[in-house]
């Protein structure tokens, strides 16, 4: 029992598919930082941890992660099946709820403050889901990042390894 508690972080080192899709996620809320910049001309990095905008990061991780699982997994495993349908209800959620409120959250906030008893310390945040665009930028970024990741790199572990052995 012990030797299972103990090589539990070394197994989630392991999971590739994780790995991947966590570093799609990643580069696809970093690329915000840079689109940022040549859209709108200005250097924000408050952009690193705000919701919504080109692309979504949510729909890079999960498409990015049910890409590796198929790829590990087969893409006619159950795994792959719960991780894709994980992926659709993600990304119809960015789409629809989480814009739909993001939306609502705008109009709210356009309303006259003497409306509230109290007025509200900060307007709700209307930045919340994706446009179909951007969800589908996300979701092509995450399988482009984590397939070749997974292909060329493997997992972190792994990736510790070798770099051990040049290295060490």
């Amino acid at each position: 029992m012990l030797f299972a508690s103990l090589s539990a972080p070394l197994q989630l080192l392991d999971n590739a598919s994780l790995a991947w899709g966590l570093a799609a996620c990643g580069i696809a809320q970093l690329s915000k930082l840079f689109i940022e910049l040549v859209t709108q001309r200005r250097w924000r990095p408050q952009v690193l941890i705000e919701t919504g905008g080109m692309p979504s990061s949510h729909s890079a991780l999960v498409t990015g992660t049910a890409a590796a699982v198929g790829w590990l997994d087969g893409f006619d495993s159950p795994a792959f099946a719960l991780a894709s349908t994980v992926a659709f209800v993600v990304m119809y959620d960015a789409s629809g709820v989480r814009r739909a409120a993001g939306f609502t959250a705008e109009r709210v906030n356009a309303l006259p403050s003497n409306l509230w008893d109290p007025s509200p310390d900060k307007p709700l945040k209307e930045r919340l889901g994706h446009s179909r665009l951007e969800v589908l930028v996300g979701s092509l970024l995450g399988p482009a990042i984590a397939l070749p990741g997974l292909v060329f790199v493997g997992s972190p572990l792994h990736l510790a390894q070798v770099l051990s052995q040049a290295f060490g």
